[in-house]
């Protein structure tokens, strides 16, 4: 019997709760070819060498017209620490793996890393999950959220849907969904999408031209976020999503930053001195 991709999530626990492989599955030749995919994967990741003229991808046209400048620009951002290139590491692992779930539990499929082309731009899908074209994203418990709830089309700071309608429009496809992971508690969800399910947007087509011109510019636009009040302490701090940009202290050269417990806090603005460590970004 052919596997719809509403049951995947509830197919992949039921593999493993009762490790029912269906006989179809040949668990082996599965096994094979998990191991030989995480092989190449590792051997990518220390051998790859960093790019050294940036360009526009499908995967990052929906990330922020200043962070595409800053890139183009070859403006020199804050170093990869080795915690996060670990997390960068079992994130692919992740997907890997869920490939490897996918398949087992019985679900079909396809057109893995199959090449996109729009508009000169290229990219590499993930694949098609039962006939769907789907992405597949290991995320914090608060971006699962977005996912589990269905509101990343209304709050997407890293821009997959940008991405993933770009593949669709390469593919003249108008469905598509996310297979995504808790990656602290391994919960897992799906979410689909059509076009008409999305809010008004600039097409692909059109996104992609301006951003062309964007990064052909010699002026720097907007910061792609504006900063937010700290509490009441009238001091002001970066976005949850400039926090992460290793561009930050080009877009905020008054940038200051402070050790809390929780970890570090950027402050753009400060009104009332902080009780804590204060350090260099650099």
């Amino acid at each position: 019997m052919t596997k719809q991709i509403d049951t995947l999530v509830a197919d992949i626990y039921d593999l493993m709760m009762n490790k029912d492989i269906a006989e179809e599955v040949n668990l082996e030749l599965e096994v094979d070819r998990f191991g030989e995919n995480v092989k190449t994967l590792i051997g990518n990741i220390f051998t790859e060498k960093r790019e050294q003229n940036p360009r526009l991808r499908m995967s990052n046209i929906g990330k922020g017209d200043r962070y595409l400048w800053n890139e183009a620009q070859r403006l020199e951002g804050e170093e990869l620490t080795a915690p996060t290139l670990i997390k960068f590491m079992y994130g692919h692992l992740i997907e890997e793996m869920l490939i490897f779930l996918i398949r087992t539990s019985g679900h079909k499929v396809t057109h893995e890393q199959e090449e996109v082309t729009v508009e000169g731009i290229k990219g590499h899908i993930d694949c098609f999950i039962d006939g769907k074209l789907m992405d597949i994203k290991s995320a914090s418990t608060f971006g699962f959220k977005k996912f589990k709830e269905g509101t990343l089309k209304y709050d997407d700071p890293f821009g997959y849907i940008d991405q993933i309608k770009g593949y669709a429009h390469g593919l003249d496809e108008t469905d598509f969904g996310w297979l995504a992971m808790d990656k602290q508690h391994g919960h897992l969800t799906v979410l689909q999408y059509g076009l008409s399910d999305l809010p008004e947007a600039p097409s692909v087509v059109d996104r992609i031209k301006h951003l062309k011109g964007v990064v052909a510019s010699p002026d720097a636009p907007e910061r792609c976020f504006k900063d937010v009040p700290d509490g009441k302490s009238g001091n002001r701090k970066l976005s949850i999503n400039c926090s992460y940009c290793k561009f930050k202290a080009h877009c905020w050269p008054d940038l200051k930053t402070f050790y809390y417990s929780t970890g570090p806090r950027y402050l753009t603005k400060v009104a009332r001195q902080p009780k804590v460590r204060e350090g260099d970004e650099f």
